[in-house]
């Protein structure tokens, strides 16, 4: 046998350097998403739209290699606001992320939270999507003209149930149906879940006449019929359900939701970057693009500065709705 010539070894040993890092493993390093021990926080309740749009991103970032054992979290209590302090306390924390929406916006304002939106780092905006108007499958509504009906003649007695607290999506949506039915927002008798999952017990059970909460969070009652799926508060209808929009039933009001990504404050420019390469990826996955369309959300991505100054008009937004109810 030829003994190997000490440039022949040299390669060798180049080849095997440099060979390593050339392959794919799927943790994210080849694309640059790898973010080790990353979390996510859900600031409420299992089976609710933050639960379901973490875990659906988490599921999806790993099925598309973007990253490894993502841990899913949650922190309930005060409409969100609990877990808000707790990132807002995790200061330079580049491994911490939270699953939010509109809800979070609504709860600073009415639970007086110290800590606001303002005070995080943003990072995108994923999804948007219609709140929905359901009853248990053995309630005698079977359709929302029967509803709107005896809830204007009593409001008081008729308990709305929704996945947020006062301010938040669930609570907005109902009181802008009311006022444009003519309902007093003030007479409606609202009652706040922590989360839909929360909410989906009392509405089967028939502790509240009817309820209000994101299409995703309730296709799968939907479909399988121990939910009655009677209105879609945004412009469009739910694919493959004979639901009417509000302005289809005569209620001129639309209402849509949206989720999003928040972070920590204090991050260094490569951490945050790191955080908004990762949704961005993900956002262009196969993965998240079926995901999207199973859920029977609406793609709106939006990232970075664009996504805090969205932020600051939502915060604006609820405040002058909050104000114009009497609420």
């Amino acid at each position: 046998m030829r003994a190997r010539t000490p440039l022949a070894l040299l390669g060798a040993v180049l080849i095997v350097l440099i060979g390593p890092p050339l392959l794919t493993s799927g943790s994210g390093t080849d694309t640059g998403t790898s973010i080790p021990g990353l979390q996510f926080m859900v600031p409420n309740t299992p089976g609710g739209g933050y639960d379901i749009t973490a875990r659906t991103a988490a599921k999806s970032i790993e099925d598309a290699g973007l990253n490894h054992n993502v841990e899913v979290f949650n922190l309930p209590g005060a409409g969100g606001t609990v877990g808000l302090s707790r990132v807002v306390n995790e200061h330079g924390n580049g491994k911490l992320a939270m699953s939010m929406g509109l809800g979070v916006v609504g709860a600073v304002h009415t639970n007086h939270s110290p800590s606001g939106l303002g005070d995080t780092t943003p990072i995108a905006r994923l999804t948007e999507e219609p709140d929905i108007v359901v009853v248990a499958k053995d309630s005698k509504y079977k359709t929302f003209d029967q509803l709107l009906a005896d809830w204007k003649k009593n409001p008081r007695k008729m308990p709305v149930g929704g996945g947020s607290s006062a301010g938040g999506p669930d609570h907005l949506a109902p009181m802008l149906m009311a006022k444009a039915a003519g309902i007093t927002p003030k007479s409606v008798n609202y009652v706040p879940f922590d989360g839909g999952g929360e909410l989906l017990a009392s509405v089967l059970g028939g502790k509240v006449a009817f309820g209000v909460s994101g299409v995703g969070e309730y296709l799968d009652q939907i479909k399988s019929g121990e939910l009655r799926l009677l209105a879609v508060t945004g412009p469009k209808r739910v694919k493959g359900f004979d639901a009417p929009t509000l302005k289809e039933a005569g209620v001129n009001t639309e209402f849509t939701n949206w989720r999003g990504i928040v972070a920590p404050p204090g991050l260094t420019d490569v951490e945050r970057k790191k955080l908004t390469g990762l949704f961005t990826e993900l956002h262009r996955s196969q993965q998240w693009k079926d995901a999207l369309k199973r859920n029977g959300w609406t793609d709106a991505f939006l990232t970075g500065d664009r996504f805090g100054r969205f932020l600051d008009a939502q915060d604006r937004r609820v405040d002058t709705v909050l104000k114009e109810l009497g609420l």
